[in-house]
């Protein structure tokens, strides 16, 4: 079966680029691989890869720093490999825009699943109804979701979203003024049983209302905080 998909590996130890290798190559994925921050981030501005696999820990250039920068300029999903007891890094590492993270040591399979959910709410999400039907957009005052197009508008402005991202808000904004907490967001937007920190939710709902305020605070006040519950959309209404 052929793929496009195009993935890169970044890791210092040889073995753990070795192996993840083998095994996304298993699926016909195209693998490319860095073993360095500075190596990784000039690859991913250079190409266009449908996800990136990368090392928290690295010397020089670390995993934080490789994604803070790459969020400058791309939304190229990411997944961060973390050793254990680096909770705080990896609470670091989603504020900085990472869309998911494996604990070491990890099964391959569970990386090859990890991408392939990625991927799969990405492709998904980007296909174009090339058959005449109805366009899938979700349209509310001061915000526009067409998630054919998978784009994003606030104030008629295009807002730049990570996957994740993405995902959150349109999970939200499709149940508007339903509450839900946080362990049912991990496991929905995350399409898998997630055992991580709750903050990760918080951190990918902060960035979200960041970015929305950027270009509109109104749209921003959508994402609503329902103190010792959850979150919710809420439809914001002219005056």
């Amino acid at each position: 079966m052929e793929t496009d998909v195009r993935i890169l590996v970044v890791d210092d130890e040889e073995r753990i680029r070795r192996l993840v290798r083998m095994y996304l190559e298993r699926e016909n994925y195209e693998i490319d691989e860095a073993e360095n921050g500075h190596e990784a981030l000039e690859m991913a501005l250079e190409e266009d890869y449908d996800c990136i696999i990368l090392d928290l820990m690295m010397p020089e250039m670390d995993g934080i720093e490789v994604c803070e920068e790459l969020r400058k300029q791309k939304s190229t999903p990411v997944i961060m490999l973390t050793a254990k007891g680096e909770e705080s890094n990896r609470v670091q590492g989603f504020e900085v825009g990472a869309d998911d993270y494996i604990v070491k040591p990890f099964s391959p399979r569970e990386v090859v699943l990890r991408v392939k959910a990625i991927l799969r709410r990405v492709t998904s999400s980007s296909l174009t109804n090339a058959d005449g039907s109805a366009r899938d957009v979700l349209v509310y005052p001061h915000l526009t979701i067409d998630h054919d197009a998978h784009r994003v508008t606030a104030d008629g402005e295009e807002v730049n979203l990570t996957p994740k991202e993405y995902e959150l808000l349109c999970f939200l904004a499709k149940a508007p003024d339903k509450v839900f907490n946080r362990e049912v967001l991990l496991k929905e937007v995350w399409q898998y049983e997630f055992f991580g920190d709750l903050r990760t939710v918080d951190t990918h709902v902060k960035r979200l209302r960041e970015k929305l305020s950027s270009v509109s605070d109104k749209a921003a006040k959508m994402i609503v905080t329902v103190w010792g519950v959850g979150y919710k959309f809420e439809v914001v209404e002219d005056e």
